[in-house]
């Protein structure tokens, strides 16, 4: 399952993943973030907290996950990657590579200040 609120009304998604993610988990996530990409042309921030992020129920979850980013990642302005766990937290250094939105992992005890981050204009 896939948790997710909105701030600042619907221009910041945060969105925690909570158990093994499977295929309808992103099915759900575009059904919450399409819209929103239709009527304001993007989303300004993503906020993942990925603390308790345990992977995939299967490979073809994981691809419904790739192909998600692949297809939203142009819609999405910052994303903010909140995680203690040393490969999540290399992972935006890797991705900045291949999506166009900008970057930045965060400590855990810096929940606070990735919101922050994510919704200074630039």
């Amino acid at each position: 399952m896939i948790e997710h609120a909105w701030h600042q009304g619907d221009r910041i998604l945060e969105v925690r993943p909570v158990g093994k993610l499977t295929v309808e988990d992103f099915q759900l996530l575009a059904a919450q973030i399409d819209p929103i990409i239709s009527k304001r042309g993007r989303i300004e921030g993503l906020l993942v907290n990925a603390g308790d992020f345990a992977g995939w129920e299967s490979f073809v979850a994981m691809i419904s996950h790739f192909r998600f980013n692949r297809e939203h990642q142009q819609h999405i302005r910052r994303i903010a990657v909140v995680t203690d766990n040393p490969i999540l937290r290399f992972m935006p250094t890797l991705a900045c590579h291949f999506i166009s939105a900008e970057v930045r992992p965060f400590p855990e005890v810096e929940l606070t200040q990735a919101l922050e981050w994510l919704q200074k204009p630039g």
